[in-house]
């Protein structure tokens, strides 16, 4: 088999073996198959596409570079879910309590932040002690006693898609459906959990622009969730706006302790019920109207909170920070910024508000960016809403006062203010199964 042949098989549009893609994969992994070759078969895929059998034994060839997560050791049905990245989105931080407090295991590995999305890790390193890079033993004996654990992804999980993902990078191949869904469905499927729910979302703070490609990523994810024996869906949400007020490390922390509490903003608390109802459906806990009962209930008893700093503990954080939040360190500064005239939001560049967050410190450009968990943005004004001349439309908040200026400018430019009142739009676009 020459990989020269299958760059021509491919190039023609034809569909490629289990055999040609294990060969593929592996060959490019172990540094036989050449970047310049691996670069021009990520080309040909672009334009040629892959069907679903394909994708499917692509991201199982993917999976299976590396090591794949034995959950066994965890006792019960164990959950997953996966969001495309977002500009708030502290989903996990709310979802995987709830969840978890209601007998369904969740043993997750969760990514950093880079760019404009943020990552939960790092959401979750901003409470002091807690530790996101921890033994598998010590992770399943976390889980067996809490019910949830969330760390870092570790050891040499899907190796294939890194080095794929490098090159595709470089390639202008990155916005590819196929390879898209492949590097997301290989981590997921290594990472070893029985069901996994899949959090899409669609807009401008999203990789996806619109509903129409947001869909084609989430069937074809489902498609091979569920050819690779997993139980999968997909509910496709709106990242049009940002997720709640809160957009930076600790903030968001703050905000999903307030949401568990049941006082979160209306569309942060309404997303994740709708996808904590989905993980518990996934499970087995009942329809999904019964699992969206469950979910309210471990909000409105505690027992969803409790989750959360059970979690922290068990992590060797401080839990204290969970049930007393003001104990979070503030930044120095503050500046508010403010409408330049009146009218409605009429639209919101989430992307470009994720990259004023960046440019106070509460995210990274490079992946060896140092973060201040204490900075970010608080949203005073939101899409939809009316606003006059002077009024505060966000609260910038750093320890330099000279990162406010570029930070000002990023977010001035990505509020939209017009005269007429926009239409409303859904949080939930769509769900996706098999």
């Amino acid at each position: 088999m020459r990989m020269y042949d299958l760059i021509e098989k491919k190039k023609h549009g034809h569909a490629l073996t289990k055999e040609e893609i294990s060969y593929m994969v592996t060959g490019f992994v172990n540094g036989e198959i050449p970047d310049y070759q691996m670069s021009a078969m990520l080309m040909a895929i672009y334009f040629r596409g892959m069907n679903d059998e394909e994708t499917t034994e692509l991201t199982l060839a993917m999976a299976h570079s590396g090591d794949m997560v034995d959950l066994s050791p965890i006792k019960g049905v164990k959950a997953d879910k996966h969001s495309t990245g977002g500009v708030g989105d502290k989903t996990t931080l709310i979802i995987g309590p709830i969840v978890a407090s209601l007998g369904v295991k969740v043993a997750k590995m969760s990514g950093r932040g880079l760019g404009h999305t943020g990552g939960t890790v790092d959401k979750m390193e901003s409470i002091p002690g807690l530790q996101t890079s921890i033994e598998r033993d010590e992770f399943f004996d976390i889980v067996n006693k809490y019910g949830i654990a969330v760390i870092g992804q570790s050891g040499n999980l899907v190796p294939a898609d890194k080095k794929l993902y490098a090159l595709r990078d470089v390639t202008a191949t990155v916005d590819c459906i196929p390879l898209i869904a492949s590097s997301i469905m290989s981590k997921k499927l290594a990472a070893g959990s029985d069901a996994i729910v899949l959090d899409v979302k669609t807009g401008s703070g999203a990789f996806m622009k619109t509903v129409e490609d947001s869909r084609k990523l989430a069937e074809k994810m489902v498609s091979i969730g569920t050819m690779a024996g997993r139980k999968c869906c997909a509910v496709i949400t709106n990242m049009d706006i940002p997720l709640g007020h809160a957009i930076g490390n600790s903030l968001e922390v703050m905000e999903a302790i307030e949401t568990l509490k049941g006082n979160g903003p209306a569309d942060l608390t309404a997303v994740c019920l709708e996808l904590a109802a989905n993980m518990l459906y996934m499970a087995g806990k009942g329809s999904l109207e019964e699992c969206r009962k469950l979910a309210e209930g471990a909000m409105a008893d505690g027992s969803a909170l409790d989750a959360l700093a059970n979690m922290v503990k068990g992590q060797h954080g401080d839990e204290s920070y969970i049930y007393h939040p003001e104990k979070f360190p503030r930044s120095a500064l503050s500046k508010e910024v403010k409408a330049e005239k009146d009218g409605y939001v009429c639209h919101m560049d989430t992307e470009s508000i994720g990259i004023a967050s960046v440019c106070l410190g509460a995210g990274r450009s490079k992946k060896d960016d140092v973060i201040d968990y204490k900075a970010g943005i608080i949203l005073k004004k939101k899409y939809g809403e009316p606003v006059k001349a002077g009024e505060t439309l966000a609260v910038l908040y750093a320890d330099d006062e000279k990162l406010f200026a570029e930070a000002e400018k990023k977010l001035l430019a990505a509020y939209e203010i017009g005269d007429t009142k926009p239409a409303e739009e859904p949080l939930v676009y769509d769900r996706v199964t098999a």
